[in-house]
């Protein structure tokens, strides 16, 4: 992982989610149909994705999605590491890496909203490092940088 710049969704939406109900079953975790579906639709929208944008494709498919149906689905998934949530741009992305809890970075572009992860241990480790040496107890980590990306900055 360390040093590795990754774009977002490395693996296709279909070996993503593949990777998650492996996890799952390893964990003794239950992908519901409808966490399944969510997890879905996270992965194959290839950028950030909001929650009431998952809501619009669950209704078109269900009629009666809620609210707080999407919301326990994502805060599932959430919990268990299969997705993370920009809080900046309060939108979700899958996971890189299912099947591991970790703290990682991303770059999120203001034109386009593509985001990418930082696989980089060493960045989650530096920061918790230096909240170490201020006496301060780290309980969760969010990085997000903000900027154009490279096709947005040469386009």
């Amino acid at each position: 992982m360390s040093g590795k710049l990754h774009t977002h969704h490395l693996e296709d939406a279909e070996s993503f989610v593949a990777a998650v109900e492996q996890a799952s079953e390893e964990r003794g975790l239950r992908l519901t149909p409808l966490r399944k579906e969510v997890l879905e639709l996270v992965a194959a929208a290839g950028k950030p994705v909001k929650a009431y944008d998952l809501l619009d494709h669950l209704r078109e498919r269900h009629g009666n999605a809620a609210p707080p149906t999407v919301y326990r689905a994502l805060d599932f998934l959430l919990e268990q590491g299969f997705i993370h949530k920009l809080e900046s741009i309060n939108a979700y992305v899958s996971c890189h890496h299912p099947a591991e809890a970790h703290q990682v970075p991303f770059l999120i572009c203001d034109n386009c909203a593509s985001a990418q992860e930082v696989c980089d241990a060493r960045v989650a480790e530096l920061i918790e490092a230096q909240a170490r040496a201020f006496g301060f107890r780290p309980q969760a980590q969010t990085l997000e940088v903000h900027g154009l990306c490279k096709r947005c900055r040469e386009g």
